[in-house]
């Protein structure tokens, strides 16, 4: 426990690495995969991406952000646990429905101030987000003081991903039909990325699979460069992880700024049911330098 006494809260969705959410007591509401036939698995715990692409061609799962009553425990067993006050980092409010939900939960807590923070972003990046309150609260940054910087450290943290096959993210509503045709046409592969509310957007639209990679590249190359330093992540699934040494390779030839952290993720099998099996994305976050 921080001398704080601020539990920090997050949802699988953020893909905050296991170790270090244990090291640090980082709590994880853990969305679910469920199936057609009833078998609910919690996301990252009892089913990993390996498992679930091997069934893709019988069934598509759908997900379930974790109920009310699974967040107010989640909250009531930190207090058990010692903690007074409670920062609960979510994915893009504009992507799930977890951060109203948590909002509406810590309303009721009255004895229990609890800061919902929306990252505007997912996977890896969020985690990024989650990493930054940590490091806040650890280093005694006043509760008071840290709705300001985690809001600013959101929106100097930034995504870009690009699938093979949009229909993943188009048939689980997560992107528009305008940024569907787009795919849908010569082979065209767009990079996405989340805008100021979390949605996704395209960021650059590239013809091909290896161009829409060297477009992912230079685009977080440009945000990174903004800065004097950053952290970087990578993220892959099993059947993109050829790709990542030489991303990483062109990553350090293209970016100017101090790489204080580059780091590999598996996508976590509940995002995973909503892009598709052939994802390869990338994160960069602004690191404070006071």
């Amino acid at each position: 426990m921080n001398s704080q006494r601020i539990a920090i809260i997050t949802d699988s969705g953020t893909d905050s690495d296991a170790a270090y959410c244990q090291e640090h007591d980082v709590r994880v509401m853990h969305l679910r995969v469920i199936y057609g036939d009833g078998r609910t698995f919690l996301s990252g715990v009892d089913i990993s991406s390996a498992d679930l692409i091997k069934h893709f061609e019988e069934e598509v799962p759908t997900t379930s952000l974790p109920s009310p009553q699974e967040m107010l425990e989640t909250l009531d067993q930190a207090r058990r646990d010692g903690y007074e006050r409670a920062v609960i980092v979510t994915i893009a409010s504009a992507l799930s429905a977890t951060n109203h939900t948590a909002r509406m939960i810590s309303e009721q807590l009255d004895d229990f101030p609890v800061l919902v923070v929306d990252s505007r972003s997912i996977g890896m990046a969020a985690g990024m987000v989650v990493h930054r309150a940590v490091e806040y609260v650890e280093a005694g940054v006043p509760f008071d003081h840290l709705k300001r910087r985690l809001v600013e450290d959101a929106a100097a943290t930034n995504v870009f991903f690009a699938v093979k096959d949009l229909d993943f993210l188009h048939k689980g509503g997560r992107i528009n039909n305008t940024i569907y045709k787009v795919g849908s046409v010569l082979n065209i592969k767009p990079v996405l990325t989340c805008d100021e509310s979390g949605s996704y957007v395209i960021a650059k639209k590239a013809r091909g699979w290896n161009r829409s990679l060297d477009s992912m590249v230079k685009l977080l190359a440009q945000k990174a460069n903004r800065f004097e330093r950053v952290r970087v992540g990578i993220c892959s699934t099993p059947l993109t992880d050829e790709y990542v040494e030489g991303l990483e390779k062109t990553l350090h030839d293209q970016v100017n700024a101090q790489i204080v952290s580059l780091t590999h993720h598996e996508l976590k099998p509940d995002l995973l049911v909503h892009t598709g099996p052939d994802l390869m994305g990338m994160a960069v976050q602004r690191v404070r330098t006071e």
